[in-house]
């Protein structure tokens, strides 16, 4: 069948990261973790671009957090995972190399998790005039796209994730719950 037997939804935010697991048909569980773009910024990333401690310390907050996760990430192996919102959306159109936000491209794409790593660590190497340039990203994300950056990374790798579906659908029950119906 083309539908998929389980899904996570990440949806990341500036004070707080969902995660929430959908099996045929249903929501199984959710978790809201307490690492935001926004609050990862203001307690880590001092400087312009930020030093490998200081990303080392948002990577940490977020393994710490996603340990209390587990009622997702434990039964999450083999699901497909679906990122919304806008640090999502803004990673994926810089990864597909747009020069301006385009919703056609960019709701629906399937990304290697290897090209969205790619694009995580070239910018969270870039100085805010670099990223100040860059198209697809919304001038109020230019702050705190690295840090939301490094927590997607972070999840990514923590859900042992091959692709990344995006979707700028952010009703993330609804998305898991239809997304993973049998």
């Amino acid at each position: 069948s083309g539908r998929l037997q389980a899904a996570v939804v990440v949806d990341i935010g500036g004070g707080s990261t969902e995660l929430v697991l959908g099996r045929e048909g249903r929501v199984r569980a959710s978790v809201s973790l307490d690492v935001g773009s926004v609050r990862l910024t203001e307690r880590h990333l001092i400087d312009d671009p930020p030093g490998e401690a200081q990303i080392a310390d948002v990577e940490h907050d977020v393994t710490t957090a996603l340990a209390r996760a587990q009622i997702v990430t434990a039964d999450a192996a083999g699901a497909t995972v679906i990122g919304v919102a806008g640090t999502i959306t803004t990673l994926a159109g810089m990864t597909l190399g747009l020069d301006h936000y385009d919703s056609d491209r960019i709701d629906g794409a399937v990304l290697p998790v290897s090209a969205v790593e790619a694009t995580i660590a070239r910018l969270v190497r870039m100085p805010r005039a670099e990223r100040v340039a860059i198209g697809v990203l919304h001038p109020g994300r230019i702050d705190v796209i690295a840090a939301g950056a490094i927590i997607l990374r972070t999840v990514l790798r923590r859900l042992d994730a091959a692709e990344l579906t995006v979707s700028e659908h952010d009703i993330l029950d609804g998305i898991a719950a239809t997304l993973a119906r049998p």
